[in-house]
């Protein structure tokens, strides 16, 4: 994608501030959201909103980076690179130019599990904005030139990751935590799979993977339902009815302790920690969202930014999360800090996770997760693009159409027991831990004095 910044400025222009300030309520959102089906059979969630004259789309294909083959890792990441670098009898020069004079938002990404794809544009322009994705799905050109250009970004990239500390943190965690499993490899390949894909490896990717049965959609604006079905058989209804998927096997993320330690000659010590998570259909995964931000997820008001930022010093920030995919979950956290001071800040971790896994949250840590949890419900779907984002994330994880309403419930429904239960099985086997940085012992010692000739 050669002109993500060029379409952001020409949106931003052309929208005004009052598309800033477009808002849909969870409340308003709940009772608006619709299961829409087009007349070729295309499902939608949908809301309808003439607030302001914007239509937001996200879509999502099943397969993702886990389908591409085990020895040419990246191959869907250069497949979203390179859908909107020209299709059908527009090159790509001639493709960006129509987005951007009518102001249409056009992207693609690869996940570990999902091939996504984002279209944001007013109202007016939304023939011409579905007509270039149902073009840039359909018949992508990957000419050489467009491809060697990406080819050559996505390896620049990968080439700073080599000294950036924490590219190769994250990606040995990976290989800790899952081995040769497909989740174990990185989205954005690697130098030595990158210059191995080929256009035919391309080309089969979007053959096998953009399907219509494995499609989920979400829309967010402006425009009637009629309209929309209408538009969605246009854009996704040439598409094959059946995806030709390579199996992907569930795998439970590798069993802490275990520590690894990567050497890099630079300042900081970058320190990433994690393990097994809780899958989203796991009935106890609530209590574990709840637990996990009173660990690590809730920022300054987390026990980890506590213990390691404001207590010792050791640390400018420090986040714990929980990922969940289609085939595993963990849960994982980062920090970075002096390297000699490195190992006073593992310890305080370790001290913390084996506290929260032994004795669970305080009421008070419990209920001001809850509330908090609740409350910021409304600022994470603030915006119509935001809505269409968690509609079809909804989706991916296998929930009611009408979870926006039960979500506080279901919060709300987290006890004590619940808690310190998932707090247990969370943390109560300790951390996998990978280190990126000097040596300890190195990094103990003060710079070496120059050496100095004999006379």
């Amino acid at each position: 994608m050669t002109y993500p910044f060029l379409r952001r400025v020409a949106f931003s222009l052309a929208t005004g501030a009052a598309l800033a300030l477009a808002t849909v309520s969870p409340s308003q959102a709940a009772a608006k959201i619709q299961r829409l089906i087009s007349p070729g059979g295309i499902e939608a969630w949908f809301v309808q909103d003439a607030t302001v004259p914007l239509i937001a789309m996200e879509y999502s294909f099943a397969g993702g980076s886990a389908q591409d083959p085990k020895d040419k890792s990246g191959v869907a990441n250069l497949v979203g690179d390179l859908l909107d670098e020209g299709s059908g009898d527009l090159d790509s020069k001639t493709f960006h130019e129509r987005l951007d004079r009518r102001a249409i938002e056009l992207s693609f990404s690869a996940t570990r599990d999902t091939f996504r794809g984002s279209l944001r544009m007013l109202r007016d322009n939304k023939d011409e904005a579905f007509d270039l994705l149902r073009s840039a799905l359909t018949s992508p050109h990957f000419d050489t030139a467009d491809v060697e250009r990406i080819r050559s970004q996505v390896l620049s990239g990968l080439r700073r990751e080599t000294t950036n500390p924490t590219s190769l943190a994250s990606r040995k965690f990976l290989e800790v935590t899952f081995g040769d499993h497909p989740y174990g490899r990185q989205t954005n390949g690697t130098l030595d799979s990158v210059p191995t894909v080929t256009v035919a490896d391309m080309k089969d990717y979007v053959g096998r993977v953009l399907a219509k049965d494995t499609l989920k959609v979400a829309v967010v604006g402006d425009v009637d339902p009629a309209t929309l079905g209408k538009l969605l058989d246009h854009t996704f209804g040439s598409l094959p009815a059946k995806a030709d998927l390579t199996p992907v096997a569930d795998i439970e993320a590798a069993k802490p302790p275990q520590r690894a330690f990567v050497p890099l000659d630079v300042p900081q010590t970058v320190i990433t920690f994690g393990g097994p998570g809780v899958k989203r259909s796991d009935p106890s995964f609530m209590a574990a969202y709840v637990v996990n931000h009173i660990l690590g997820g809730g920022g300054l008001s987390s026990r980890l930014y506590r213990e390691v930022r404001e207590k010792r010093g050791l640390a400018y920030s420090v986040y714990e999360s929980l990922l969940w995919m289609e085939h595993s979950a963990i849960f994982i956290g980062n920090t970075g800090t002096r390297a000699d001071r490195a190992g006073d800040t593992i310890d305080a971790i370790d001290k913390e996770v084996r506290r929260i896994a032994e004795e669970g949250p305080t009421q008070k840590e419990l209920d001001e997760a809850k509330s908090y949890l609740k409350g910021s419900q409304m600022l994470a779907l603030d915006t119509s693009s935001k809505l269409a984002q968690a509609l079809l994330q909804y989706q991916q994880d296998k929930l009611p159409i009408d979870y926006i309403e039960k979500r506080n419930a279901i919060v709300d429904a987290v006890t004590m027991d619940d808690a310190k239960a998932a707090a247990k099985r969370l943390w109560g086997q300790g951390l996998l831990t990978v280190v990126v940085g000097r040596a300890p012992q190195a990094a103990a010692q003060p710079a070496a004095a120059p050496a100095t000739k004999s006379n």
